[in-house]
């Protein structure tokens, strides 16, 4: 399944060359899904309500372990299709901001990383 390849500063549609809405291709497509995962909320997608981190649930306005945030970070990167495992490390939790990264590889053996900030 092809991926639209998005704008990493606005998170927004490309057109390739001929002008019309460039694909992402892999290994870059998997980490943009994986990207993609960890910034959906539960509930948010229509076709599936069961996908997406309950952000407003567990984590913002609350204090959530360091360690479930972690879990619920490696449980929506295995959400991606070929996605086979992930370690979502955390440099940084505190005054509302979080940074890390989620470490994941796919099926095929190929490892990707994916900045949390």
């Amino acid at each position: 399944m092809k991926t639209l390849l998005l704008d990493i500063t606005r998170w927004d549609l490309l057109t390739d060359a001929a002008g019309n809405i460039a694909a992402a291709e892999a290994p870059y497509e998997q980490a943009q899904d994986v990207a993609s995962a960890l910034r959906t909320f539960l509930g948010e997608v229509w076709y599936d309500t069961t996908l997406g981190i309950p952000y407003f649930q567990q984590i913002l306005g609350h204090t959530p372990p360091v360690t479930l945030f972690q879990e619920l970070m490696v449980q929506a990167a295995k959400t991606v299709p070929g996605v086979v495992s992930g370690e979502c490390t955390i440099q940084a939790f505190e005054d509302r901001r979080v940074n890390g990264q989620v470490t994941f590889t796919t099926d095929d053996g190929q490892t990707g990383t994916v900045a949390l900030q």
